[in-house]
């Protein structure tokens, strides 16, 4: 471990505009590794971006002092955020490369400063954890709605081969997340784990559908609608892709049952944003929804806005709603105000399921955690 280098030549793009605001956070850099690369670029990854690891306008900049730093505009609630080099597989650890906890700060209304120790950048190769009735069905299935490809995983129920049965089929976002150790970037859900489990406790199954999210066109595909800072307003092609050629895919080779009781949309984060955009906009498709940790800010206006003018559509939908007290300051709040919202247009009570812990982070720890309850709320009755 070593001070910042103050005579490193820095070539970071710059794309963040700092506003001279009466009040802001600046995340500093003041020590980092000794073996850490001079060419390294250093980015701020966390709930302002949707935890997106080399998100170009939150990379940080060299300082007149020589330390990589960047200003974040005064805003509202508690931030948790890592610091990476670019991808997941280069984030910070601890001495011994072991996994740390999220780092946090809160916005005050007056100028606060953090400098920051790396002890370590992960680097080692991450070993597959998938379990054998998880395959890729495709590393790039056409998304024609938006001119892309994109990886699909897919888990078949451990009894899939030797029955004649039909099983619901959840389609999930964030797929790299979902099964594997070696393509997650903070840790996975387990949810192959979790369904074989529940196999040998008798459970009926499912099929699992997992979508690769797009990297830096994450938070344009996941939301319907524009955030003037962060992007989307591609959701709805992201969707129809969903609708009218992927399900069609899956309907057509395996043995599904199509009815919207028994399909549902999963997700965390913008994942859940898009889940329950999605249910409300295709209630003969969909009829189930999971809706974890869910960035309702995003879009919140566009969200209720939605859901008081197309009302009906939510009638017959099952949602199930979760976050933990020790996210963001409003995750929770704001969640239990679309839930409400979404009672008072129409959505059945019995239907609804609002879930807040105490404990609980914005994570994929988190979501591995409680992924077992919500699809049993879900789907045990089917």
């Amino acid at each position: 471990m070593q001070p910042f280098r103050k005579k490193i030549v820095f070539t970071f793009i710059i794309s963040l505009v700092t506003c001279a605001l009466p009040a802001q956070v600046t995340i500093r850099l003041n020590s980092i590794p000794g073996n850490t690369p001079d060419s390294a670029r250093f980015y701020f990854a966390g709930s302002l971006n949707s935890w997106n690891p080399g998100d170009s306008n939150f990379t940080l900049k060299p300082g007149a002092d020589g330390y990589p730093a960047i200003i974040l505009p005064e805003g509202k609630g508690t931030i948790q955020y890592k610091i990476t080099r670019g991808t997941w597989d280069l984030v910070e650890t601890g001495s011994s490369g072991e996994e740390i906890g999220n780092r946090s700060f809160t916005f005050t209304g007056v100028p606060q400063t953090f400098d920051l120790t790396i002890q370590k950048w992960k680097s080692s190769a991450k070993v597959s954890t998938a379990s054998r009735n998880v395959k890729i069905l495709s590393d790039s299935f056409p998304m024609p709605q938006l001119g892309r490809k994109r990886r699909i995983w897919l888990y078949l129920p451990p009894d899939y081969a030797s029955s004649q049965k039909n099983y619901p089929v959840i389609y999930m976002h964030d797929g790299q997340n979902l099964f594997d150790n070696k393509t997650s970037f903070a840790g996975e859900w387990g949810v192959d784990e979790t369904m074989n489990k529940l196999h040998k406790e008798g459970d009926y199954g499912a099929i699992i559908v997992g979508i690769d999210n797009g990297g830096d066109k994450r938070l344009d595909e996941y939301s319907p609608w524009k955030n003037t800072s962060y992007g989307g307003g591609e959701g709805d092609g992201y969707l129809e892709f969903i609708v009218k050629n992927l399900k069609p895919h899956i309907d057509s080779n395996y043995r599904t049952l199509k009815a919207p009781a028994y399909t549902g949309l999963f997700g965390s984060s913008m994942g859940a944003l898009i889940s329950t955009y999605g249910a409300a906009k295709y209630p003969s498709v969909f009829g189930k929804a999971g809706a974890f940790s869910p960035a309702y800010w995003f879009s919140i206006t566009n969200l209720v806005s939605y859901l008081q003018t197309n009302s009906s559509n939510i009638h017959d939908l099952k949602i199930y709603h979760l976050a933990g007290e020790k996210e963001s300051a409003t995750m929770a709040s704001m969640m239990e105000m679309v839930n409400g919202k979404m009672l008072e247009m129409g959505l059945q009570k019995s239907n609804a399921k609002v879930k807040i812990d105490a404990d609980g982070t914005h994570s994929e720890g988190y979501w591995k955690r409680e992924f077992e309850g919500a699809y049993r709320w879900l789907f045990s009755k089917e």
